[in-house]
C-alpha cells in the first residue's frame, strides 16, 4: 500500500447494471482489501432491493438528494449530510426520492463486495439497468444477499 491523492473526476468510471455510476475513489487493490469507496451518482426512481452483506460494513453518506430508506425495520428518509450505517448481515435497501441524489459508499473489508460491484457494471457512465447481470454477481461473489423487494416498494 501506498499514500495517495484522487481529485474529483480522477476515479475509475463504471455503470452499474442496477443503475448508477460509480467513481472509485479508493480499491481495494490500493488499501490492501481493507477498504473500498466510491462515489455513485443517481437517478430519481432509482431503487435496490432489500438485500445484505455477510462479510462487510457499510457507509453510506449523501453527498446530495434524498434517499427512502429500509433500515433498523422500517423506512426513513436521508438526506444531504445524512449518513446510513449498516453492518454486516443488515438487512437494507433504499430508493430515491429527490431528482437526483449523490452518495459516497464505504465498505470494509472490500474484496469481495468490491468483485460484486465490478462484475456487475462496464466500464463507461452510461448503459442498460439489467437486474439479471446483477443477481447473476450476488450469487457468483457471494458478497451481496439479494432477499427481495423493498418492503415499501410500489406493489
Amino acid at each position: 500500500m501506498k499514500a495517495f491523492v484522487r481529485n474529483e473526476g480522477e476515479g475509475e468510471k463504471l455503470w452499474f447494471h442496477g443503475g448508477g455510476v460509480h467513481e472509485w475513489k479508493l480499491t481495494p487493490d490500493e488499501s490492501g482489501g481493507t477498504i473500498g469507496m466510491f462515489e455513485d451518482t443517481l437517478e430519481r426512481g432509482k431503487s435496490t432491493p432489500l438485500h445484505h452483506h455477510p462479510d462487510s460494513d457499510e457507509l453510506v453518506y449523501v453527498l446530495e438528494g434524498e434517499l427512502l430508506t429500509h433500515a433498523e425495520g422500517g423506512p426513513c428518509s436521508v438526506g444531504k449530510g445524512g449518513v446510513l450505517f449498516h453492518p454486516r448481515g443488515a438487512p437494507h435497501g433504499f430508493v430515491v426520492t429527490s431528482e437526483s441524489a449523490r452518495i459516497l459508499l464505504i465498505i470494509t473489508p472490500a474484496t469481495r463486495v468490491a468483485a460484486f460491484y465490478r462484475q456487475a457494471s462496464t466500464p463507461g457512465e452510461s448503459g442498460a439497468v439489467d437486474f439479471a447481470r446483477v443477481g447473476a454477481a450476488a450469487k457468483d461473489t457471494g458478497a451481496t444477499v439479494i432477499m427481495g423487494p423493498l418492503p415499501f416498494a410500489k406493489r
